[in-house]
């Protein structure tokens, strides 16, 4: 029997030692990590990790949005995790899937944790919104000035070639044809 953890941040710019200390305080002896978005679907540690898992280790995590950010992922991966024999640990929250007090607890949690995923989405389309309507302008910026774009265009009107366009102007191929509209 192993106990292994699982650690997850959104961003590089985050840091996974509080969800280190407590797993290696939990006891566990080989922990996987990364720094990846839990809404993206390829997750290479998360994937490592459950191949790693073998019947009566114990996956241990600090919070249920570590693992997954919808039910139905977190209930896959632990459907997967009962079919192996592992036992699910979530230190935050006091979760131990082996018992059923622990495991309609944990149901509860993800219903939550997918609940206000989908309040936080909301939000941001909201504040999008408001932004459009208050006229902010969302999108790559114009590179070129109009008087640019017209001064690029007589440019090629008279035979200079569209990589002196790119260097010229210090654009990308496909920004020359489509300011170009070609």
């Amino acid at each position: 029997m192993s106990i292994i953890g699982y650690a997850r941040v959104s961003s590089i710019g985050q840091s996974l030692d509080i969800q280190m200390d407590k797993l290696n305080h939990y006891g566990c002896e080989k922990v996987f990590s990364e720094k990846l978005t839990g809404t993206t679907a390829d997750r290479p540690e998360l994937k490592t990790c459950l191949e790693y898992l073998r019947e009566g280790d114990i996956l241990v995590i600090t919070k249920i949005d570590r693992l997954a950010r919808s039910t139905y992922h977190l209930t896959k991966i632990v459907n997967e995790l009962n079919e192996k024999g592992v036992d699910f640990v979530v230190i935050d929250q006091s979760i131990d899937t082996t018992t059923p007090t622990g495991k309609l607890t944990f149901n509860i949690l993800a219903s939550i944790a997918e609940f206000e995923t989908e309040i936080r989405k909301e939000r941001q389309l909201e504040g999008i919104e408001k932004a459009k309507q208050k006229g902010v302008k969302f999108g790559a910026k114009a590179k070129l000035t109009a008087d640019q774009i017209e001064e690029m265009r007589k440019d090629r009107q008279t035979g200079m070639l569209i990589k002196d366009l790119q260097a010229k102007y210090q654009l990308s191929k496909a920004s020359v044809y489509r300011l170009l509209n070609l």
